[in-house]
């Protein structure tokens, strides 16, 4: 069964960065699309960015788009989440996904196979 666990989430002045990791156990998610969403309690979860299982491809949201880059190294098993430019609204618990399919993780998150827990991701004005 695979696990995802992300990781490097915390709390961060608005304008400053953080990047985020999502480590995969349990099997390769080679030929997997990665991505991020996030989440504000009492709101519903957001898509954030997603890439291709070869790194060719990449999807952001238009909220992050030129602050946010994600990214993957298939060796590592691993995918990031570079946040720049971080703003208040950023803030969120960050989700790692994974599925063979990039539409999926992209427009129907309920039929994602892999969610990780979470990291937590604070930025003070």
């Amino acid at each position: 069964q695979v696990q995802l666990v992300e990781s490097g989430g915390g709390l961060v002045q608005a304008g400053g960065s953080l990047r985020l990791s999502c480590a995969a156990s349990g099997g390769t998610l080679k030929y997997y699309a990665m991505g991020w969403f996030r989440q504000v309690p009492g709101k519903e979860r957001e898509f954030v960015a997603v890439v291709r299982w070869d790194g060719a491809s990449t999807d952001y949201a238009d909220s992050v788009k030129g602050r946010f880059a994600i990214s993957r190294d298939n060796a590592k098993n691993t995918a990031y989440l570079q946040m720049n430019s971080l703003q208040p609204e950023d803030t969120a618990v960050y989700y790692c996904v994974a599925d063979q399919s990039l539409v999926i993780v992209r427009s129907f998150p309920g039929a994602i196979n892999y969610w990780g827990k979470g990291t937590l991701v604070t930025v003070s004005s």
